[in-house]
């Protein structure tokens, strides 16, 4: 069976029908006018390929063979830092009440002062003879910018006038020195972790040295916790004892008074203790 040459003669369906058959066949490419020696071809590409590999410079020795498993990264050493280090080494090379300040503002392992609108240093002249520390002061404190705020700052004022001391006395002698644990509230859970406690312990240790009271009243049961390592702040009320070679006397705060005004009875009676040690 022979066919024109001119397909155009042809039917299509017919046309299509020869191609089908000659896919069948194995045929997918058009014949060239030359032949084409592919076993020649692959060979020249051995060839040019084994030329690129001598012309290479030498891999130096402990290179990765070809096959072999490439060689693993070390990865990078992770340097944990403990906090509580940090703040020991930070508050020790604060030279002064400033730089302490500065030290605890800058201080880049805590992120307590993250929310707060105010950095509640302390009140009042340093080097009077008493200091009076308190617990980290409330939303209330941080809003207003003062460590005791309405109510409280209030009932403060009176219980120190009321043994002859203020936050605004010119004279050392009758004046006091107020310092919150933290000077940023610390709020829920944050406030029983013992972590925080103890990575801002260093700076209220060395707060005290600074300011160097006479005495230091602790009104607060987180700052008694930190301080002394004891609980139960209505059952050490009233009581006398040592903090970095000072007297200290634990007492209540404020807004615990204005909460449960069966308390402040107590509490006069601290009044009462602290004015007696300060008595020549």
């Amino acid at each position: 069976m022979s066919f024109d040459a001119d397909l155009s003669t042809l039917d299509p369906r017919v046309i299509e029908a020869l191609l089908a058959l000659q896919a069948d066949a194995g045929v997918d490419e058009c014949m060239e006018e030359a032949p084409l020696d592919r076993f020649a071809a692959f060979e020249a590409q051995k060839e040019a390929a084994a030329a690129r590999a001598a012309e290479a410079p030498a891999a130096p020795a402990g290179a990765e063979r070809r096959g072999a498993a490439p060689l693993r990264a070390e990865p990078p050493v992770v340097v944990k830092v403990d906090p509580e280090v940090e703040a020991r080494r930070s508050a020790a090379a604060a030279p002064d009440l400033a730089a302490l300040a500065e030290a605890m503002q800058n201080f880049p392992h805590s992120d307590l002062k993250r929310g707060a609108r105010n950095f509640l240093f302390s009140e009042g002249a340093a080097g009077a003879r008493v200091m009076w520390i308190t617990d980290p002061p409330g939303s209330a404190e941080d809003r207003a910018g003062q460590i005791f705020a309405g109510p409280s700052a209030g009932l403060f004022a009176k219980m120190l006038g009321a043994i002859g001391l203020s936050t605004q006395s010119p004279d050392l002698q009758s004046a006091v020195y107020v310092a919150p644990f933290i000077p940023w509230p610390v709020l829920g859970a944050r406030a029983q972790d013992p972590g925080v406690s103890a990575m801002m312990v260093p700076f209220l240790r060395r707060h005290i040295e600074l300011a160097a009271p006479d005495l230091v009243v602790l009104t607060g049961q987180m700052v008694v916790q930190a301080l002394l390592g004891k609980s139960g702040l209505l059952s050490l009320r009233g009581s006398w004892t040592e903090v970095m070679g000072r007297p200290a006397l634990v007492s209540l705060p404020p807004l615990m008074l204005l909460q449960n005004t069966y308390l402040k009875r107590g509490s006069w009676e601290d009044l009462l203790s602290l004015k007696a040690r300060l008595t020549p």
